[in-house]
């Protein structure tokens, strides 16, 4: 059996290889490791091979399990953020990748202001059109985005995206085109700096950093499948 070590070698020599073919830089992807659902031994594992940037999905299991952990790791939220949380998920994440309506991010603002935080986050655009996924239409975030960039207490730093779950990793490249692409878009139109392109998975990671991610969120190919194994949904932002 392949130790998490091992996996995170080989997810690693893979960033490498991606960024390399893409003429980048690897210091511009940042690896988010995607504990949500693994107990803390198995991070601590991950972290003792070097692993520092981790991603979870339910504040309840975070608050668990973050105090088990060194306090050197460092914590992304990847989940749909249930309003009811947020008090708690602002103490706990540097950065919040799945931010999908103005409700949510005027929630956050109001307590961040509260508590005296100022919060990092993406936006989630649903590029791909899909129901059953959240995150803003982009025509939507247009229309909101004024209003999004006067909450005081919020730092915009991007945008994030799960395109349609696909059986090969080259159906998703025109979905993190399209991100890349809005993305550019919205800081010309806006005249801001939007740095942070959150979009790839185990599936696709190497195709999306091609295409520009600047944070892939592997989980799966780092500590294994799940018990039981989760269906990726709009609801989950990593894997």
């Amino acid at each position: 059996m392949t130790s998490i070590a091992e996996n995170l070698e080989r997810v690693r020599a893979q960033i490498a290889e991606a960024a390399q073919k893409a003429g980048r830089a690897l210091d511009d992807v940042q690896l988010v490791a995607i504990s949500k659902t693994h107990e803390a031994e198995k991070v601590r594992a991950a972290f003792d091979a070097g692993q520092e940037l981790f991603g979870e999905s339910r504040v309840q299991e975070a608050r668990a399990k973050i105090p088990l952990l060194p306090s050197a790791a460092r914590w992304h939220f990847v989940g749909r953020l249930q309003r009811n949380k947020i008090r708690h998920a602002l103490l706990l994440f540097e950065l919040f990748h799945s931010v999908d309506s103005l409700e949510l991010a005027r929630d956050m603002n109001r307590i961040a202001e509260e508590e005296g935080l100022h919060p990092r986050l993406l936006l989630e655009i649903n590029v791909a059109g899909e129901g059953s996924k959240i995150g803003f239409a982009p025509e939507s975030l247009r229309q909101n985005m004024e209003t999004l960039l006067e909450l005081s207490r919020l730092t915009i730093e991007g945008v994030m995206a799960i395109p349609p779950l696909a059986p090969e990793a080259e159906a998703s490249r025109r979905y993190f085109v399209m991100l890349r692409e809005l993305r550019d878009q919205f800081a010309a139109e806006f005249k801001i700096g939007l740095p942070q392109l959150s979009m790839g998975m185990t599936g696709d990671f190497t195709v999306a950093i091609e295409e520009g991610a600047t944070l892939v969120r592997v989980g799966t190919a780092i500590f294994g499948q799940r018990t039981p194994p989760r269906k990726r949904s709009g609801l989950e932002a990593g894997d």
